[in-house]
């Protein structure tokens, strides 16, 4: 009797450990097919239950594998379309003076007038410098794109920062008759000095651009304990309420943008601002003026 009964118990367990194992092959089934569908680039679907067990924590790992690999795959196609329409934008912005250069470059060959030939000449250098100075700011986005420039976190008088920036707009501004003016204040912003004069000589620059002769330009400087805030304002055309939304983006050209604008400057200087974990907004009225304000915060969370 007694050996029946253990029999018995032996067939019993041996056939719940038989379906135990057929299932668990058949989760393994379906995690395979599982796997092979997200290698082959299709819709990974949610695998996650309830139970507990070995097998549950198994295909909640896969499926955090799966997932974080499926969201690096999106980042890359991204990357990939940025990529390509900075190309093209690229490609568009450089071919413009190419293609005058290579016009004048052919009337120099037949001109005999020596006065047309110092303009072709001069229009070739103003093509130039423009080149030169887009293939120069596109290699410095790049470089800030790819986290290969490493901010440095120095504490530099905004004195001498502002004063070193505005320099290098002194003839320009004498030409345009521009009234400059600087509040001072004796505050020191923690940033990357050179960036930071990149950033903020792009924003003079595009004020500039934009104001007609004998207009304004001023800069103050806020100190609260947040952060530091350097703020240029000008009394040029300002910018359109539909443009606002886009006015950082790359190679976006405003309603109001100069004939000679490329669309970087902007975003240079915000790539630069936030790659030092600092912001930059605008506020602008059309028809009265625009406010650049760089804020450099004191702590960073």
């Amino acid at each position: 009797m007694l050996v029946n009964v253990l029999l018995g118990i032996s067939i019993i367990f041996n056939l719940i450990l038989i379906a135990y194992t057929i299932k668990r092959y058949k989760i393994m089934g379906m995690l395979n097919i599982y796997l092979d569908k997200v290698l082959a680039g299709e819709y990974a679907p949610e695998i996650l239950d309830q139970c507990e067990g070995e097998v549950s924590i198994l295909k909640a790992n896969i499926y955090k594998a799966t997932t974080t690999l499926k969201y690096q795959k999106e980042l890359l196609n991204e990357d990939k379309v940025r990529m390509a329409d900075a190309i093209a934008d690229i490609s568009h912005q450089l071919k413009t003076p190419l293609t005058s250069m290579m016009v004048m470059n052919d009337l120099l060959k037949t001109e005999e007038d020596p006065e047309k030939v110092q303009d072709f000449l001069s229009t070739q250098s103003h093509q130039l410098d423009k080149m030169q100075w887009l293939i120069q700011t596109l290699l410095k986005l790049s470089k800030l794109d790819a986290g290969t420039i490493e901010m440095k976190r120095d504490n530099v008088s905004a004195i001498e920062l502002i004063d070193e920036a505005a320099k290098a707009f002194e003839i320009q501004m004498d030409l345009k008759d521009v009234k400059y003016s600087f509040m001072k204040k004796d505050v020191e912003v923690c940033c990357d000095k050179n960036w930071t004069l990149e950033a903020i000589q792009n924003i003079i620059k595009n004020c500039i651009e934009h104001m007609d002769l004998a207009g304004e330009l001023k800069i103050d400087i806020e100190d609260n304990n947040l952060f530091n805030e350097i703020r240029i304002s000008d009394n040029g055309c300002g910018i359109s309420k539909e443009d606002m939304p886009h006015i950082f983006e790359r190679f976006y050209k405003g309603a109001n943008a100069g004939k000679d604008s490329v669309g970087i400057g902007l975003a240079l200087a915000k790539t630069i601002m936030e790659s030092q974990r600092g912001d930059i907004f605008v506020e602008s009225t059309e028809g009265v003026g625009s406010v650049f304000k760089l804020r450099f915060y004191k702590t960073i969370i």
